[in-house]
């Protein structure tokens, strides 16, 4: 299941509805953790692999990772492949990908990111927040085709 949104509260209940005690997160785009600390605080039992690109999220990140054990921060831009690399050597499955690259209106990194990264990682559900997306699909009318793979 692939759950797209913008508003970032709408995002949240999303990952929260989906989300369960023993679930391995890939949380892409973390920013400064707060989404992150989120889930943390909720689920006693879950294991969160975040990165983010931006010098903003380093400090806050590395401090929150101290204090959770089951957090992992990966400082990187999440289109190189030594940064997939990286998070795949720690869970090499998921069961939440989710991505929140600054919830911008073009798609098409949002589109490159999730797919490379959900075809490494097979998770059973998919998050994307992206204001492109959303208008895309709003503005979309869907055929009669079965678009199931």
């Amino acid at each position: 299941m692939i759950n797209i949104s913008y508003d970032i509260k709408e995002y949240r209940k999303q990952l929260f509805n989906i989300a369960n005690d023993g679930n391995v997160i890939v949380e892409l785009g973390c920013h400064v953790g707060n989404t992150t600390k989120l889930i943390l605080d909720k689920f006693d039992n879950v294991s969160i692999i975040a990165v983010d690109n931006s010098p903003e999220a380093i400090d806050k990140m590395e401090k929150l990772a101290d204090e959770y054990s089951n957090l992992t921060f990966i400082s990187g831009d999440v289109r190189r492949h030594e940064i997939l690399l990286k998070a795949f050597r720690l869970a090499q499955k998921c069961d939440i990908l989710s991505v929140d690259l600054g919830g911008g209106y073009h798609p098409d990194t949002v589109f490159k990111v999730f797919y490379i990264w959900s075809s490494t990682f097979k998770p059973t559900h998919s998050l994307i927040r992206n204001k492109g997306l959303v208008d895309f699909c709003n503005s979309a009318a869907v055929s009669c085709e079965d678009f199931k793979s």
